[in-house]
């Protein structure tokens, strides 16, 4: 499963994420469990703990991405599966780009899976700080960003990711769904899910049709506990607050230091503590 010498680059995301993993890596490190066999990953996003473990297990693993993001788990299907197709369609993308073409764009509705795909990518590529909205219709929404010459087609790394993802399974479901499968202590499940709000104006639940409130957390919680009564390797994300410390005080928390990126104040951008949840 662990095959990249074909290619100059290394797999890691494609997409620009709120949220994402990839700077945290370092950190996060230490605390992945050194041997695993199935690996369980419910919220997506850029899947940055995916490529990473993907290029740390040479013995390889199997993997079952998912989300409730059809249009996310659409694009990694395309990666997948017709890879080809996608860096045609980005290739397209990339010669016409300008703001009356970008906005031609985010007001499309339909299309091929491949087009909606590549749509989305080049959205992301070129929208304001990279950041994923959508309105409750589940319509993008986010304007254009102020960029000189954004790599819209990364075509390598596109082709390396691809080869990362042949051997995965991909899925658009809920997070819960994670206890049909994880069962035992071969299995590791990573949850990365919407932050709980630091306060009352923030939006981090907002990014998307697909809002995840205080009762999420909590169902989140008793998921996380009822794998961790099975043996299975357990790890999740989220705020430092009182609220996620309370809920998993029967659980090792750890303090992580990451960059808040998404912020319309540029002042407010810094580094904020997070915990990292662990079964073991």
């Amino acid at each position: 499963m662990n095959e990249t010498t074909a290619f100059s680059v290394l797999p890691r995301p494609f997409l620009k994420w709120a949220g994402g993993k990839t700077q945290l890596i370092s950190q996060y490190q230490p605390l992945f469990p050194p041997k695993f066999k199935n690996y369980y990953e419910p919220f997506l996003g850029g899947g940055a703990v995916f490529f990473y473990l993907f290029q740390e297990h040479s013995s390889g693993f199997k993997a079952v991405l998912s989300d409730v993001n059809e249009e996310l788990i659409n694009m990694y299907r395309c990666v997948q599966k017709d890879v080809k197709s996608l860096i045609k369609e980005l290739e397209f993308h990339q010669n016409r780009h300008n703001s009356e073409y970008y906005y031609q764009v985010r007001a499309q509705k339909s299309g091929e899976l491949v087009k909606k795909a590549a749509r989305i990518i080049y959205l992301n590529k070129t929208c304001f700080n990279g950041l994923y909205r959508e309105n409750s219709k589940g319509e993008f929404n986010v304007p254009i960003g102020r960029y000189k010459n954004p790599t819209i087609c990364n075509a390598e790394l596109l082709q390396a990711d691809s080869q990362a993802l042949q051997s995965v399974q991909l899925e658009v479901r809920d997070f819960d769904k994670v206890l049909d499968e994880a069962k035992t202590e071969q299995d590791f499940v990573y949850f990365d899910p919407p932050y709980y709000p630091l306060s009352n104006t923030s939006k981090f639940t907002s990014y998307s049709r697909y809002n995840f409130n205080e009762e999420d957390q909590i169902r989140l919680r008793d998921v996380f506990a009822q794998l961790a009564r099975r043996g299975v390797k357990v790890m999740l994300s989220n705020s430092d607050c009182p609220f996620i410390r309370e809920i998993y005080q029967e659980f090792r928390i750890h303090e992580v230091s990451a960059a808040r990126s998404i912020n319309s104040k540029g002042t407010h951008r810094g580094k904020i503590s997070e915990v990292v949840v662990t079964s073991y």
